[in-house]
Protein backbone atom coordinates (compact mmCIF):
# COMPACT_ATOMS: atom_id res chain seq x y z
CA UNK A 1 0.00 0.00 0.00
CA UNK A 2 1.75 3.40 -1.07
CA UNK A 3 1.76 6.41 1.25
CA UNK A 4 -1.48 7.98 -0.60
CA UNK A 5 -3.53 5.06 0.20
CA UNK A 6 -2.42 4.74 3.62
CA UNK A 7 -2.75 8.25 4.15
CA UNK A 8 -6.68 8.09 2.43
CA UNK A 9 -7.55 4.76 5.17
CA UNK A 10 -6.48 6.49 7.89
CA UNK A 11 -8.51 9.41 7.11
CA UNK A 12 -11.56 6.92 6.13
CA UNK A 13 -11.35 5.12 9.54
CA UNK A 14 -11.18 8.15 12.03
CA UNK A 15 -13.73 9.73 9.93
CA UNK A 16 -15.92 6.89 10.87
CA UNK A 17 -14.82 6.69 14.12
CA UNK A 18 -16.00 10.07 14.22
CA UNK A 19 -19.38 9.36 12.86
CA UNK A 20 -20.33 6.09 14.03
CA UNK A 21 -19.63 6.94 17.88
CA UNK A 22 -21.88 10.41 17.32
CA UNK A 23 -24.51 8.05 16.33
CA UNK A 24 -24.19 6.12 19.38
CA UNK A 25 -23.87 8.46 21.47
CA UNK A 26 -27.40 10.03 20.04
CA UNK A 27 -28.99 6.52 20.70
CA UNK A 28 -27.79 6.58 24.37
CA UNK A 29 -24.99 4.21 24.06
CA UNK A 30 -21.63 3.80 24.85
CA UNK A 31 -19.50 4.39 21.71
CA UNK A 32 -16.75 2.28 22.49
CA UNK A 33 -18.77 -0.67 23.88
CA UNK A 34 -20.43 -0.49 20.68
CA UNK A 35 -17.70 -0.51 18.54
CA UNK A 36 -16.02 -3.37 20.41
CA UNK A 37 -19.55 -5.43 20.44
CA UNK A 38 -19.68 -5.04 16.74
CA UNK A 39 -16.23 -6.53 16.50
CA UNK A 40 -16.72 -9.05 18.48
CA UNK A 41 -20.46 -10.26 16.83
CA UNK A 42 -18.40 -10.40 13.69
CA UNK A 43 -15.20 -11.81 14.40
CA UNK A 44 -15.40 -12.24 18.21
CA UNK A 45 -15.51 -16.78 17.64
CA UNK A 46 -15.64 -19.13 14.53
CA UNK A 47 -19.31 -18.83 14.17
CA UNK A 48 -19.47 -15.11 13.62
CA UNK A 49 -16.35 -15.47 11.09
CA UNK A 50 -18.36 -18.02 9.33
CA UNK A 51 -21.77 -15.74 9.34
CA UNK A 52 -19.67 -12.87 7.92
CA UNK A 53 -17.94 -14.94 5.30
CA UNK A 54 -21.91 -16.25 4.51
CA UNK A 55 -22.78 -12.59 4.24
CA UNK A 56 -19.75 -11.48 2.16
CA UNK A 57 -19.76 -13.73 -0.54
CA UNK A 58 -22.57 -12.74 -2.51
CA UNK A 59 -21.66 -9.05 -1.92
CA UNK A 60 -18.10 -9.92 -3.17
CA UNK A 61 -19.83 -11.58 -6.58
CA UNK A 62 -22.59 -8.63 -7.08
CA UNK A 63 -19.01 -6.21 -6.95
CA UNK A 64 -17.21 -8.94 -9.16
CA UNK A 65 -19.92 -8.39 -11.53
CA UNK A 66 -20.02 -4.74 -11.33
CA UNK A 67 -16.92 -4.30 -11.78
CA UNK A 68 -16.20 -5.97 -14.87
CA UNK A 69 -18.51 -3.51 -16.94
CA UNK A 70 -16.88 -0.60 -15.33
CA UNK A 71 -13.46 -1.83 -16.71
CA UNK A 72 -14.90 -0.59 -19.75
CA UNK A 73 -16.57 2.58 -18.85
CA UNK A 74 -20.22 1.55 -18.09
CA UNK A 75 -21.88 1.75 -15.22
CA UNK A 76 -24.06 -1.02 -14.73
CA UNK A 77 -26.36 -1.21 -11.05
CA UNK A 78 -27.81 -4.31 -12.74
CA UNK A 79 -26.29 -6.61 -10.18
CA UNK A 80 -29.44 -7.20 -7.69
CA UNK A 81 -31.91 -8.19 -10.96
CA UNK A 82 -28.76 -10.42 -12.41
CA UNK A 83 -28.85 -12.05 -9.16
CA UNK A 84 -32.67 -12.76 -9.04
CA UNK A 85 -32.93 -14.16 -12.47
CA UNK A 86 -29.91 -16.16 -11.73
CA UNK A 87 -31.26 -17.88 -9.15
CA UNK A 88 -34.93 -17.77 -10.78
CA UNK A 89 -32.95 -19.62 -13.70
CA UNK A 90 -31.36 -22.01 -11.88
CA UNK A 91 -34.09 -23.00 -9.57
CA UNK A 92 -36.07 -23.89 -12.92
CA UNK A 93 -33.49 -26.15 -14.03
CA UNK A 94 -33.77 -28.04 -10.51
CA UNK A 95 -37.16 -28.22 -10.85
CA UNK A 96 -36.60 -30.13 -14.54
CA UNK A 97 -33.39 -31.87 -12.70
CA UNK A 98 -33.37 -32.26 -9.28
CA UNK A 99 -30.56 -34.56 -8.74
CA UNK A 100 -27.92 -32.62 -10.83
CA UNK A 101 -25.93 -29.86 -9.14
CA UNK A 102 -23.67 -28.66 -12.13
CA UNK A 103 -27.25 -27.99 -13.96
CA UNK A 104 -28.81 -25.54 -11.33
CA UNK A 105 -25.20 -24.01 -10.95
CA UNK A 106 -25.07 -23.38 -14.95
CA UNK A 107 -28.79 -22.35 -14.95
CA UNK A 108 -28.33 -19.46 -12.57
CA UNK A 109 -24.74 -18.75 -14.40
CA UNK A 110 -26.72 -18.85 -17.63
CA UNK A 111 -29.79 -16.39 -16.59
CA UNK A 112 -27.23 -13.71 -14.82
CA UNK A 113 -25.93 -13.16 -18.18
CA UNK A 114 -29.05 -13.23 -20.56
CA UNK A 115 -30.66 -10.93 -18.09
CA UNK A 116 -27.33 -8.73 -18.46
CA UNK A 117 -27.55 -9.35 -22.29
CA UNK A 118 -30.74 -6.74 -22.09
CA UNK A 119 -29.51 -3.32 -21.46
CA UNK A 120 -25.91 -4.42 -23.18
CA UNK A 121 -28.10 -5.03 -26.35
CA UNK A 122 -29.81 -2.03 -25.55
CA UNK A 123 -26.85 -0.01 -25.35
CA UNK A 124 -25.17 -1.17 -28.89
CA UNK A 125 -28.67 -1.06 -30.73
CA UNK A 126 -30.54 1.78 -29.89
CA UNK A 127 -27.53 3.26 -27.30
CA UNK A 128 -30.01 2.56 -24.19
CA UNK A 129 -28.16 4.11 -20.95
CA UNK A 130 -27.53 1.02 -19.30
CA UNK A 131 -27.37 2.61 -16.03
CA UNK A 132 -31.20 3.27 -16.39
CA UNK A 133 -31.99 -0.28 -18.39
CA UNK A 134 -29.97 -2.14 -15.47
CA UNK A 135 -31.60 -0.18 -13.13
CA UNK A 136 -35.27 -0.92 -14.54
CA UNK A 137 -34.87 -4.29 -14.70
CA UNK A 138 -33.44 -5.06 -11.26
CA UNK A 139 -37.03 -4.20 -10.14
CA UNK A 140 -38.55 -6.89 -13.09
CA UNK A 141 -36.52 -9.67 -11.89
CA UNK A 142 -37.39 -9.07 -8.61
CA UNK A 143 -41.36 -8.99 -9.27
CA UNK A 144 -40.97 -12.14 -11.20
CA UNK A 145 -39.00 -14.15 -8.36
CA UNK A 146 -42.20 -12.40 -6.26
CA UNK A 147 -45.02 -13.98 -9.00
CA UNK A 148 -43.48 -17.30 -9.17
CA UNK A 149 -43.43 -17.83 -4.99
CA UNK A 150 -46.61 -16.58 -4.21
CA UNK A 151 -47.91 -18.37 -7.73
CA UNK A 152 -47.11 -20.81 -10.24
CA UNK A 153 -43.62 -22.58 -8.33
CA UNK A 154 -45.34 -22.30 -4.78
CA UNK A 155 -44.60 -25.37 -2.55
CA UNK A 156 -48.15 -26.28 -1.77
CA UNK A 157 -46.81 -27.63 1.06
CA UNK A 158 -45.45 -24.61 2.70
CA UNK A 159 -49.17 -23.57 4.68
CA UNK A 160 -48.79 -20.22 3.18
CA UNK A 161 -45.23 -19.21 3.21
CA UNK A 162 -44.33 -18.08 -0.08
CA UNK A 163 -41.72 -20.44 -1.65
CA UNK A 164 -40.34 -22.88 -4.09
CA UNK A 165 -39.96 -26.32 -2.50
CA UNK A 166 -37.02 -27.18 -1.16
CA UNK A 167 -33.83 -27.75 -3.42
CA UNK A 168 -32.68 -31.73 -3.03
CA UNK A 169 -29.35 -32.64 -1.14
CA UNK A 170 -28.40 -33.62 -4.62
CA UNK A 171 -28.58 -29.94 -5.60
CA UNK A 172 -27.61 -28.41 -2.41
CA UNK A 173 -24.20 -26.19 -3.27
CA UNK A 174 -22.04 -28.19 -0.71
CA UNK A 175 -20.99 -26.45 2.62
CA UNK A 176 -17.52 -25.83 4.29
CA UNK A 177 -16.94 -27.92 7.28
CA UNK A 178 -19.64 -27.45 10.38
CA UNK A 179 -20.28 -24.09 9.13
CA UNK A 180 -23.13 -22.54 6.97
CA UNK A 181 -20.00 -20.83 4.66
CA UNK A 182 -20.66 -22.59 1.43
CA UNK A 183 -18.39 -23.93 -1.54
CA UNK A 184 -19.39 -20.40 -3.37
CA UNK A 185 -17.04 -18.10 -1.10
CA UNK A 186 -14.20 -20.34 -2.51
CA UNK A 187 -15.50 -19.68 -5.81
CA UNK A 188 -15.51 -16.33 -5.51
CA UNK A 189 -11.99 -15.56 -4.20
CA UNK A 190 -10.97 -17.81 -7.25
CA UNK A 191 -12.87 -15.96 -9.38
CA UNK A 192 -11.72 -12.43 -8.05
CA UNK A 193 -8.14 -13.20 -8.17
CA UNK A 194 -8.73 -14.51 -11.64
CA UNK A 195 -10.24 -10.99 -12.88
CA UNK A 196 -7.62 -9.25 -11.08
CA UNK A 197 -4.35 -10.90 -13.09
CA UNK A 198 -7.23 -10.59 -15.93
CA UNK A 199 -7.19 -7.04 -15.92
CA UNK A 200 -3.59 -6.27 -15.47
CA UNK A 201 -1.53 -9.22 -17.01
CA UNK A 202 -3.29 -9.96 -20.20
CA UNK A 203 -4.20 -8.43 -23.37
CA UNK A 204 -7.77 -8.50 -22.62
CA UNK A 205 -7.14 -5.75 -19.65
CA UNK A 206 -5.05 -3.72 -22.13
CA UNK A 207 -8.10 -3.69 -24.37
CA UNK A 208 -10.17 -2.59 -21.94
CA UNK A 209 -8.08 0.41 -20.49
CA UNK A 210 -7.82 1.74 -24.03
CA UNK A 211 -11.40 1.70 -25.41
CA UNK A 212 -12.25 3.08 -21.77
CA UNK A 213 -9.74 5.88 -21.34
CA UNK A 214 -10.18 7.26 -25.20
CA UNK A 215 -13.02 5.29 -27.45
CA UNK A 216 -11.78 6.94 -30.37
CA UNK A 217 -8.57 4.87 -30.79
CA UNK A 218 -11.16 1.45 -31.09
CA UNK A 219 -11.60 1.79 -34.83
CA UNK A 220 -8.14 2.95 -35.42
CA UNK A 221 -6.81 0.00 -33.13
CA UNK A 222 -8.98 -2.27 -34.82
CA UNK A 223 -11.27 -3.06 -31.69
CA UNK A 224 -14.47 -3.46 -31.63
CA UNK A 225 -16.80 -1.42 -28.77
CA UNK A 226 -19.75 -3.32 -29.18
CA UNK A 227 -18.01 -6.49 -28.58
CA UNK A 228 -16.56 -5.81 -25.57
CA UNK A 229 -19.87 -4.01 -24.21
CA UNK A 230 -21.75 -7.52 -25.03
CA UNK A 231 -18.70 -9.58 -23.39
CA UNK A 232 -18.32 -7.79 -20.13
CA UNK A 233 -21.80 -7.13 -19.22
CA UNK A 234 -22.44 -10.99 -19.98
CA UNK A 235 -19.62 -11.90 -17.85
CA UNK A 236 -20.84 -9.26 -15.35
CA UNK A 237 -24.11 -10.68 -15.59
CA UNK A 238 -23.16 -14.59 -14.89
CA UNK A 239 -20.71 -13.21 -11.79
CA UNK A 240 -23.81 -12.23 -10.38
CA UNK A 241 -26.22 -14.86 -11.29
CA UNK A 242 -24.12 -17.37 -9.91
CA UNK A 243 -24.43 -15.31 -6.33
CA UNK A 244 -27.81 -15.56 -6.82
CA UNK A 245 -28.31 -19.74 -7.18
CA UNK A 246 -25.17 -19.57 -4.76
CA UNK A 247 -26.96 -18.10 -2.27
CA UNK A 248 -30.86 -19.91 -2.93
CA UNK A 249 -29.39 -23.41 -3.34
CA UNK A 250 -27.39 -23.48 0.20
CA UNK A 251 -28.47 -20.49 2.26
CA UNK A 252 -31.82 -20.51 1.60
CA UNK A 253 -32.22 -23.76 0.50
CA UNK A 254 -35.23 -23.16 -1.61
CA UNK A 255 -36.29 -19.57 -4.15
CA UNK A 256 -37.95 -17.14 -1.78
CA UNK A 257 -38.79 -13.50 -2.41
CA UNK A 258 -36.26 -10.45 -1.29
CA UNK A 259 -33.72 -13.16 -0.26
CA UNK A 260 -31.14 -11.01 -1.94
CA UNK A 261 -30.91 -8.75 1.72
CA UNK A 262 -29.46 -5.50 -0.71
CA UNK A 263 -26.11 -7.64 -2.09
CA UNK A 264 -26.70 -5.93 -5.55
CA UNK A 265 -26.54 -2.83 -4.08
CA UNK A 266 -23.74 -3.64 -1.91
CA UNK A 267 -21.71 -4.93 -4.25
CA UNK A 268 -21.66 -1.86 -6.38
CA UNK A 269 -21.22 0.62 -3.58
CA UNK A 270 -18.17 -1.59 -2.53
CA UNK A 271 -16.88 -2.05 -6.75
CA UNK A 272 -17.48 1.67 -6.48
CA UNK A 273 -15.58 2.46 -3.28
CA UNK A 274 -12.62 0.12 -4.40
CA UNK A 275 -12.25 2.35 -7.87
CA UNK A 276 -13.01 -0.81 -9.46
CA UNK A 277 -10.13 -2.67 -8.53
CA UNK A 278 -10.61 -5.87 -7.81
CA UNK A 279 -8.01 -6.66 -4.88
CA UNK A 280 -9.39 -3.70 -2.74
CA UNK A 281 -12.97 -4.43 -3.51
CA UNK A 282 -12.33 -8.18 -2.03
CA UNK A 283 -10.94 -6.64 0.95
CA UNK A 284 -13.83 -4.14 1.04
CA UNK A 285 -16.87 -7.12 0.68
CA UNK A 286 -15.59 -8.96 3.56
CA UNK A 287 -15.17 -6.05 5.80
CA UNK A 288 -19.21 -4.95 4.83
CA UNK A 289 -20.01 -8.31 5.16
CA UNK A 290 -18.52 -8.71 8.29
CA UNK A 291 -21.11 -5.06 9.61
CA UNK A 292 -23.99 -7.03 8.33
CA UNK A 293 -23.06 -10.06 10.35
CA UNK A 294 -22.75 -7.90 12.88
CA UNK A 295 -26.81 -7.09 12.99
CA UNK A 296 -27.83 -9.86 14.61
CA UNK A 297 -25.07 -10.23 16.78
CA UNK A 298 -25.45 -6.87 18.36
CA UNK A 299 -29.06 -7.40 18.35
CA UNK A 300 -28.65 -10.10 20.99
CA UNK A 301 -25.63 -8.95 22.75
CA UNK A 302 -26.73 -5.36 23.36
CA UNK A 303 -30.43 -4.98 22.65
CA UNK A 304 -29.78 -2.73 19.68
CA UNK A 305 -31.58 -3.30 16.10
CA UNK A 306 -29.90 -4.80 13.99
CA UNK A 307 -31.23 -1.70 11.78
CA UNK A 308 -28.87 0.22 13.84
CA UNK A 309 -25.52 -1.72 12.19
CA UNK A 310 -27.06 -0.71 8.84
CA UNK A 311 -26.98 3.01 9.98
CA UNK A 312 -23.35 2.19 10.65
CA UNK A 313 -22.75 0.74 7.37
CA UNK A 314 -24.10 3.59 5.69
CA UNK A 315 -21.82 5.49 7.73
CA UNK A 316 -18.82 3.70 6.51
CA UNK A 317 -19.97 4.28 3.22
CA UNK A 318 -20.33 8.12 3.76
CA UNK A 319 -16.57 8.61 5.78
CA UNK A 320 -14.55 6.57 3.08
CA UNK A 321 -16.27 8.97 0.14
CA UNK A 322 -15.48 11.55 2.32
CA UNK A 323 -11.98 10.53 2.32
CA UNK A 324 -11.64 10.51 -1.19
CA UNK A 325 -13.40 13.35 -1.84
CA UNK A 326 -11.00 15.27 0.36
CA UNK A 327 -7.69 13.62 -1.38
CA UNK A 328 -8.78 14.72 -4.45
CA UNK A 329 -9.96 18.33 -3.32
CA UNK A 330 -6.38 18.65 -1.98
CA UNK A 331 -4.50 16.99 -5.25
CA UNK A 332 -6.60 19.72 -7.04
CA UNK A 333 -5.34 21.99 -4.25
Amino acid sequence: MNAARLHRSAIALGGFAALAGAFFLLIGRGPIDMLVAIAQASVGSGYAVGESLLRATPILLCALATLVPARLGLVSVGAEGQLYFGALAGTGAMLLAPSSLSLVLLGGVIGGAVWALVPALLRVVADVNETISTLMLNYVAALLVTWLVYGPWKNPQSQGWPASIDFTEAARLPLLGESRVHVGLLVALVLGIALHLLFTRSRWGLVLDVLRSNPRLAPLAGLSVTRQVLLTMVIGGALAGLAGIAETSSVQGRLQASFANGAGLSGFLVAWLAGNRVLPAMALALLVGGLLAAGDGLQMMTSVPSSAVLVVQGLMFVAMLGAGAWKKGGAGG
